[in-house]
């Protein structure tokens, strides 16, 4: 009965439309909950997961694809780099590696990459290359394939690599990589991907206020007029969305920027991310939640297989360095991801992705805490980053393995918010993520503190009228100290 009422919406009064499609959001979300209860409960016919396994099992030549490319393409790109000089030396105390590395491994992952997502391609002219999930007629037109990867996504993948990869073979300034990152991400706003986020964001705040159509009493879209030609519409959704993709783009580049320090450290982050976006992604197919399902699919295997295929190389002992073309690169693939998990407004959805990729989010909100505590500029480096404190404990090997687990455990929490939406994992996740960021801050600002606690001591003793204690120098080795009778 709600389908046929949802079916007819243009004719139904928005009010009553609005309604109308809560319910139909509500009960799709209530069959979900029902057929995961079921399946854990036994009383089910185990289609739930099975059906999961299968979609992932149709798509997984695009891993392989994207693995076996990025696996041969890393020393080819090594030895390039090598022959022409691109190489990171070590001249920076912070810098933890000791000899001359490559760079330019971040290209070899982009052509892991976009060859996964070239292979997808043939697979909607040639049959049998990729066995893609069901979908429904209104999301797939008459072919009833699923929409390919967005040819926008695609551009915003080769612009984030070329700024990157001609920063680490000649350097550019950082308002040119700033302004290569916000064109990445106007090609995705053109397509759309991402802009519905902002209904998700903004509709919560008009229902508050009495009306979905209205958010702080202005109307969506309104109307501004211009002198001579009347008046133009402008529509709040489009361009909060834009502007929520340009931050989106420039956090995500930037925080995997920030935490590729160690060997093998951002690659093997990103894979697990893409691990739990993965998940997130096939039960979204499941369902058919949107014409996006196949492309989220793709792109989650296409970067988990060409991150798998880079880590070997990467690992240390690394032999090649993603560079600047590969951390904005997978932080790009990361944000573009969670973004399309936003197309029906689904803020929740939004919110398990960024959890999911919590670790670098953490690291570079507590980088901008800690110089701003120091008085220091944003842009300045220091050696007090999450890895480089794992590392003076526990070494490379150890330093990374910790991170691992603690970016596998933020992998879990995305995922139970996405299926079961539960506050204790809201609550659960926001106590992990403040522990270490408290823990974090001590650390980093432990000799600071020290200074700051001598000096209150010395000036306590100085308005007391008290000398403060000058250190005692050491007694030669070998004689007994002096008694207070001695001359």
């Amino acid at each position: 009965m709600i389908l046929h009422l949802a079916q007819a919406l243009p004719t139904v009064p928005p009010p009553v439309a609005e309604q109308i499609r809560g319910l139909s959001t509500e009960l799709g979300r209530l069959q979900e909950q029902v057929t995961s209860l079921e399946s854990a409960a036994g009383l089910g016919d185990g289609a739930h997961v099975a059906s999961r396994l299968s979609i992932f099992h149709g798509y997984l030549w695009v891993l392989v694809v994207a693995f076996l490319v990025s696996l041969i393409a890393t020393p080819i790109m090594r030895r390039l780099a090598v022959t022409h000089g691109v190489v990171d030396r070590p001249g920076e105390a912070r810098k933890l590696h000791r000899q001359p590395t490559a760079y330019l491994g971040g290209v070899a992952v982009y052509l892991g990459i976009i060859a996964a997502v070239a292979f997808s391609y043939a697979a909607l002219v040639q049959p049998g290359l990729i066995d893609f999930h069901d979908v429904r007629a209104d999301h797939a037109g008459d072919s009833l394939l699923p929409a390919p990867v967005p040819l926008s996504i695609v551009l915003g993948l080769t612009v984030i690599m070329l700024v990157g990869m001609i920063d680490d073979v000649t350097g550019l300034w950082p308002r040119v990589k700033v302004g290569g990152q916000l064109m990445a991400a106007a090609a995705l706003a053109i397509d759309d991907v991402g802009v519905k986020v902002a209904a998700g964001v903004m509709a919560p705040i008009g229902r508050l206020i009495g009306s979905p159509d209205l958010v702080w009493n202005i109307p969506l879209p309104f109307q501004v007029p211009v002198v001579g030609v009347g008046s133009i519409e402008i529509d709040a959704v489009y361009w909060t969305g834009t502007a929520i993709i340009a931050i989106f783009v420039l956090g995500a580049c930037n925080a995997s920027n920030l935490i590729d320090g160690l060997d093998g450290l951002l690659s093997g982050v990103t894979a697990i991310a893409m691990m739990g976006l993965l998940v997130i992604a096939l039960g979204l197919a499941l369902h058919d939640h949107s014409a996006r399902d196949a492309q989220r699919i793709i792109l989650c295997m296409a970067v988990l297989g060409a991150c798998l295929g880079f880590l070997p190389h990467n690992f240390n002992p690394a032999n090649i360095f993603l560079g600047d073309s590969g951390s904005l690169l997978l932080g790009f693939c990361t944000c573009v991801i969670i973004l399309t998990l936003g197309e029906q407004g689904r803020t929740e959805l939004v919110i398990a992705g960024l959890i999911i990729y919590a670790l670098p989010i953490i690291d570079t909100v507590l980088a901008i805490v800690r110089r701003k505590m120091a008085h220091k500029r944003i842009s300045s480096a220091d050696d007090q980053h999450l890895h480089h404190m794992l590392k003076r404990a526990l070494g490379v090997k150890g330093a990374v393995l910790s991170l691992y687990a603690i970016a596998a455990s933020f992998a879990v929490f995305g995922v139970m918010i996405s299926e079961v939406r539960a506050r204790a994992v809201y609550v659960l996740a926001l106590v992990f993520a403040a522990s270490i960021g408290v823990y974090a801050i001590k650390i980093a600002r432990k000799k600071q503190l020290e200074d700051e606690m001598a000096g209150a001591e010395a000036a306590r003793a100085t308005k007391a009228g008290a000398e403060p204690a000058r250190p005692r120098s050491p007694e030669p080795v070998g004689t007994a100290p002096k008694s207070p009778a001695s001359p």
